[in-house]
């Protein structure tokens, strides 16, 4: 048996007190990267055996070690998750068991009140995805991704939702829920830095307000005055929001916040979009929406926020308002960034008036796919070559925390990054407690369940990178 298919039968053999072992010694460190130039003080929180040589004393890394600087933890836990992952049935399992978690009563199986449970659930799916239940946690997580690293920002988003269950609520249970939604969004805000991104959820404000979503209305003053409140929290820091999409049921209604929240907030004198809207391109109706509301933007003045994702709802929307095969999802992907990236209407996103001015853009493409991500990067090298670098839209690429680490750490150590002075390269992180953050891993495994080929491509990547450092122990490296 060849002696690197004999290594992996080895790591796996030893997965579980492997991975446990490594969580509990090393710090929760993700990711590094050539984009700046950083040395490890001796009083860092990283371990430095954890790392290679500083970048200050050693090379870019090359196209075969791109996945060099993540920490041995984070790779064989990716690396495992993605085997998992790669297992219709043990994947299966892990989505009944997640969801089985979610409704039960049972103490067995609660991850508030099994204190064993609990921990092996934090220290794996919670470990990958999810950066911190409390601002403590997220403070400490985040310092060696801030400190360390080569990301230029990160995005914070608080796991609390509705989905509606309970029944309609009563007036005092509605203010509780606008309360605890308005602290969450503000611990968020005051944990982000200048620069950075905040996700959010309007159906985190509760019940009553996914209700008024669904029928199109207008937030309660009290919704509205906790969402002003992040709002200028946001816009006070520099700040930028992102508020999800969620199923196409709510979407038109949300829309309808957003668009009011970029007039208010998305002001030339604030010089960039603090409120965008997310359209999830794997709905027919986005490229007119998209265009739609470019057309409002150019029309009252505002900076249009975009942030164009694949969508997260793919099992429970209704089957003929999504594109028939990936291709048609991935072609409206495509379309919608060339056309903010261009800042030029083209044939699927085309205003009512054809004398409409495109306004001005500024972009997340919050993606794993790799296709999309060169194409952005080709419209963008073509327009470095004709436009000075502060002129271009703002764009950031943002992936998921756990997800395709190895497109996240091509785009940092990629050299044409540094002279795209409005790009930037985000990594996202979800925090709330282990029961806040149930629906969001549900929607991550639910998403690999979808992705098998992209999960095959970060195991092989992990896989890889797990090889090169065996070989390196021995000295073959």
């Amino acid at each position: 048996m060849p002696p690197r298919i004999q290594a992996f039968q080895y790591l796996e053999g030893l997965a579980t007190s492997q991975v446990t072992r490594t969580l509990k010694r090393s710090p929760r460190f993700v990711h590094s990267s050539a984009r700046r130039d950083v040395s490890i003080p001796s009083s860092s929180p990283v371990s430095s055996q954890l790392l290679p040589d500083s970048p200050r004393s050693s090379p870019p890394p090359s196209a075969q070690a791109t996945l060099a600087r993540l920490p041995t933890s984070t790779v064989l836990r990716s690396y495992f998750i993605g085997r998992m992952s790669s297992s219709p049935a043990l994947l299966n399992l892990c989505f009944a068991f997640l969801r089985q978690m979610l409704v039960t009563k049972s103490y067995i199986l609660s991850a508030e009140r099994n204190p064993v449970l609990a921990k092996l659930l934090k220290t794996t799916f919670y470990a990958q995805f999810c950066i911190g239940e409390n601002k403590q946690e997220v403070s400490q997580n985040t310092i060696p991704i801030r400190e360390q690293l080569g990301y230029d920002g990160i995005m914070l988003e608080y796991a609390l939702e509705s989905l509606g269950e309970g029944g309609v609520p009563t007036a005092e249970e509605t203010a509780k829920e606008i309360e605890m939604w308005r602290k969450g969004m503000l611990d968020t805000v005051e944990m982000a830095k200048e620069g950075d991104f905040v996700g959010l959820k309007w159906s985190g404000l509760g019940r009553y307000a996914l209700h008024l979503l669904k029928t199109q209305q207008d937030p309660t003053p009290e919704m509205w005055s906790a969402i002003t409140a992040a709002c200028d929290a946001a816009a006070t820091k520099n700040v930028a929001l992102l508020p999800g999409a969620e199923e196409e049921v709510t979407n038109i209604g949300l829309e309808k916040w957003n668009l009011a929240l970029q007039k208010k907030y998305n002001t030339p004198e604030n010089g960039r979009a603090i409120m965008y809207t997310t359209y999830q391109c794997y709905l027919k109706a986005i490229p007119g929406r998209l265009a739609q509301h470019l057309e409002i933007a150019s029309k009252e003045g505002y900076i249009a926020g975009v942030k164009l994702v694949r969508g997260a709802y793919m099992l429970s929307e209704p089957r003929e308002l999504i594109f028939e095969n990936k291709e048609g999802t991935d072609a409206c992907y495509d379309a919608c960034a060339e056309a903010a990236l261009k800042r030029q209407w083209i044939d699927r996103i085309a205003p009512s008036n054809p004398n409409t001015p495109f306004p001005e853009t500024n972009i997340v493409l919050a993606t794993h796919n790799l296709p999309t991500i060169t194409k952005a990067q080709k419209i963008r090298e073509q327009q470095l070559l004709t436009s000075p670098p502060e002129s271009l839209p703002r764009l950031s690429y943002i992936q998921l925390l756990g997800m395709a680490d190895e497109i996240s750490q091509a785009l940092v150590q990629n050299p044409g990054m540094k002279a795209d002075v409005q790009g930037r390269v985000i990594k996202c992180m979800t925090w709330g407690t282990t029961t806040q953050c149930l629906n969001f891993l549900l929607r991550r495994a639910s998403e690999n369940k979808e992705a098998a080929l992209r999960v095959g491509d970060t195991r092989k990547a992990m896989g890889a990178e797990l090889w090169r450092r065996m070989k390196s122990v021995f000295g073959f490296a």
